[in-house]
């Protein structure tokens, strides 16, 4: 281990020592309140651009496994944590975190007063900042930083999006799931999903659901992807500014109303642009294993898992035929919507996570039952509307931008 300092573009530095890979590393600074899952969160390719702070304080005691990942390889900018577990315990682990980062060159630093840091980026807002083993001089480091980019306005889809189209079909692990005598049932509908970093267990939960998936790159365009004459359409997860993906919107855009539309995360945003509406950056994002949010349509709350510093203004959408189905209870900002007219619903949350464990596994039903209604509707050839309504007795609690 080295010394290694982390400098925050607000003059903030810390001091803790490097675990996998040696260097320097820039990226938003931001922090994941989830007590386990660190192989899922450093996979993710949500977290393109970023380095994560873990806030609970043991890291690494259950070491890492090659089931364990949402993308071929760690997708963090750097890692930070405050004390690196000694000993890897658990039947499933084939390496320690630390081998693992060094193996695809991802600095860590432990050591680190994650509390302060945290507190600090929760009262201040996600900042720019820079892990160096290198460069020991805050106050060089501190420069460095204010030349790196900025995450608003940064397309970073294009990184992380595959580098060619294919087919997925792979099931849940038996070990800890079992699709239903109703999944298994199911006729399977062929969808096609945008991968804007796309998390392999979204593609996982949809095989399991009933559908046959394709995975395209996210510049596809709206003309190719219905060439195939999909019978619904994915839109993924992903880094960066949604605004910023401006191709992503265009290709939305001209898919509504022509196929069945489900988004999750960034997907979620981008239907919200191509809907007429504005996003905007969060304080400090949402981003944990913990986070309440109440389906409108039965009132239920769900513990969701969520990942992501942008968020769709709900006041955009005024007047526009979009209706509010979802909304998070710690800060009232939109995290679910559906079209009133054509079948499309996105979600800001992850559903695959699956925190509760199951309490938001039903949108993957709704999907499915969506999909099975355009369907039968084109078959007798009057498309028609297949969008989920809400209960007509419920009523939205105040959503609103928060401060």
């Amino acid at each position: 281990m080295k010394k290694a300092l982390v400098v925050l573009e607000d003059g903030l530095v810390l001091e803790g020592e490097s675990f996998g890979a040696e260097g320097e590393r820039f990226g938003e600074v931001v922090f994941n309140t989830s007590m386990v899952g660190y192989q899922e969160i450093l996979t993710d390719p949500s977290y393109k651009g970023q380095i994560v702070t873990m806030t609970y304080p043991l890291i690494g005691n259950y070491g890492v496994n090659c089931k364990d990942v949402e993308s071929e390889r760690p997708q963090v900018e750097g890692f930070l944590i405050r004390e690196l577990s000694p000993v890897v315990s658990n039947y499933r682990s084939q390496k320690s975190l630390s081998d693992y980062l060094k193996e695809y060159s991802i600095l860590g630093v432990e050591g680190i007063d994650t509390r302060r840091l945290t507190t600090h980026l929760r009262d201040h807002g996600a900042k720019r900042g820079v892990i160096s083993t290198l460069d020991l001089d805050p106050k060089s480091l501190l420069k460095k930083v204010l030349a790196s980019p900025e995450m608003t306005g940064q397309d970073l889809v294009k990184e992380v999006t595959s580098k060619s189209a294919y087919t997925f079909d792979e099931t849940l692990d038996p070990e800890f799931c079992w699709p239903t005598q109703e999944h298994k049932a199911r006729v399977p509908f062929n969808i096609v999903c945008i991968d804007s970093g796309i998390k392999r267990n979204i593609l996982r939960k949809l095989n399991q659901h009933g559908f046959k998936v394709k995975v395209v790159q996210a510049t596809t365009s709206a003309a190719r992807i219905m060439s195939s004459n999909p019978d619904g359409v994915f839109l993924s997860n992903g880094p960066g500014d949604p605004a910023a993906c401006t191709y992503l919107v265009d290709t939305t855009r001209n898919l509504m109303g022509k196929v069945p539309i489900f988004g999750i995360c960034l997907g979620h945003q981008i239907l919200g642009l191509a809907l007429g509406g504005r996003t905007f950056k969060l304080k400090f994002g949402h981003r944990g294993a913990n986070h309440p949010v109440m389906d409108l349509a039965t009132q239920k709350v769900e513990i969701t898992s969520q990942n992501h510093g942008f968020c769709v203004d709900l006041e955009s959408l005024a007047n526009k035929e979009v209706e509010l189905t979802h909304v998070n209870l710690n800060d009232k900002t939109l995290e679910g919507m559906r079209h009133k007219k054509y079948p499309v619903f996105s979600v800001q949350y992850h559903p695959e996570s699956s925190p509760g464990p199951h309490d938001s596994d039903y949108l993957f039903d709704r999907f499915y039952e969506m999909v099975s209604n355009f369907c039968h509707s084109r078959k007798s050839g009057n498309p028609g509307s297949s969008s989920p309504t809400l209960d007509s007795g419920s009523r939205p609690p105040s959503a609103a931008r928060p401060e």
